[in-house]
């Protein structure tokens, strides 16, 4: 931001900064540091040192946002003063000093928009991903490995804390299904992106004439809401199985029949659990699941009823495709919904997947201004 007018610049930032105030919910990220600091002075916080983890970069982001956007009101009065000085002073210098402070503030709001792109309601909850080999046969239970491995790089670089509830291996290579908990600063506002089909094309290495082949993966997203998930579930309308636990799916498979699957027969969702060292803590964790995709689906049938009201398609639903991966003819991940591509497919699938995170962001976030709700 080049400044002509310091005068002009001064109640230009104080107005953005009284608009960052508000979309950045200072009142209510007030509250939740002060709960934040309560839970970070238990004496038994490490009781669960993953959740501890959790609560640390959560309290080290909200002081950090504080900070910033106290500094912003100090860096401006102090342009403002200086200002004022160097004007009854001519002092040149003092002047040229005011309007650097500025410039430099300008950046900071800068910086602070990308805190905006995290508005909704899920986007602080943890979060259950699923990976689901589509069509393709052998090679898309290869891809759903592939998907499975790139996002647990991408979520161990990001520091988010990863649990594998179930994992269901391919007939012949790959795997089937793979479902994971996340734990971590904004889990699911850095997941919601993902969810939707997934195209792979590339030589297959199953193939013997090396052929070109294309393969998809579904991937499912959900915030993890725990016990503040509001769903009644129905007992009567469940298929509950038990059956051996397999892959690398806890460190107690393969003991005892103990993984649970659990079928909601009205919607035909279905969850599996295996990771825990029970077969009533495997169901209790799969019952947790199932009532938070229970609760997103309600929420998603909400929204696709009021697009249906507006008119709109709901163009990042389950079932569409939204990213297409191409190693063969030429190299390219491109993203359907925000046109965002890039041209290194492997940095891609070894989990460099922020500028894809960042694109949707802000594409939800213009999809929300024009729909009328940002009001």
């Amino acid at each position: 931001m080049e400044i002509s007018d310091p005068a002009a610049a001064v109640a230009e930032l104080r107005k953005r900064l009284s608009e960052a105030r508000q979309f950045l919910d200072m009142e209510g990220k007030e509250r939740d540091l002060a709960e934040l600091r309560e839970q970070a002075s238990s004496p038994d916080l490490w009781d669960d040192p993953d959740q501890a983890r959790v609560v640390g970069r959560r309290l080290a982001r909200y002081e950090g946002l504080f900070a910033k956007v106290d500094g912003l009101a100090s860096q401006i009065d102090d342009a403002e003063v200086l200002l004022e000085l160097a004007a009854e002073a001519g002092d040149e210098e003092s002047r040229k000093e005011a309007i650097g402070m500025l410039e430099q503030a300008a950046k900071t709001f800068d910086e602070l928009e990308l805190e905006s792109l995290f508005f909704d309601e899920y986007d602080e909850a943890d979060a259950i991903l699923s990976v689901h080999a589509g069509a393709g046969g052998v090679d898309a239970q290869d891809w759903a490995e592939m998907m499975a491995r790139m996002y647990q790089r991408f979520l161990a670089d990001r520091g988010f804390v990863v649990t594998v509830e179930e994992v269901t291996e391919g007939d012949e290579a790959g795997l089937k299904s793979v479902t994971m908990t996340v734990k971590g600063d904004r889990a699911y506002g850095n997941l919601e992106s993902e969810r939707g089909v997934h195209r792979l094309v590339r030589i297959s290495p199953f193939d013997a004439n090396s052929r070109r082949h294309t393969s998809f993966a579904g991937v499912d997203v959900v915030p993890d809401l725990g016990d503040e998930a509001d769903v009644d579930i129905d007992e009567e309308e469940l298929r509950i199985d038990t059956y051996r636990s397999q892959g690398a799916g806890g460190q107690h498979v393969n003991t005892t029949d103990s993984a649970v699957r659990i079928t909601h027969l009205p919607t035909g969702i279905v969850v599996q659990c295996q990771n825990e060292r029970s077969q009533l803590q495997n169901k209790n964790r799969a019952m947790a699941m199932l009532k938070a995709k229970l609760a997103e689906r309600a929420r998603l049938d909400r929204e696709a009823h009021l697009d249906e009201i507006r008119g709109e398609q709901g163009e990042a639903a389950w079932g569409r495709q939204v990213r297409s991966y191409v190693l063969q003819p030429y190299q390219m991940v491109k993203d359907l919904r925000t046109d965002h591509e890039v041209g290194n497919v492997q940095g891609v699938l070894d989990g460099d997947l922020s500028g894809f995170v960042e694109a949707y962001l802000r594409w939800r976030r213009s999809r929300h201004e024009s729909s009328g709700d940002s009001g």
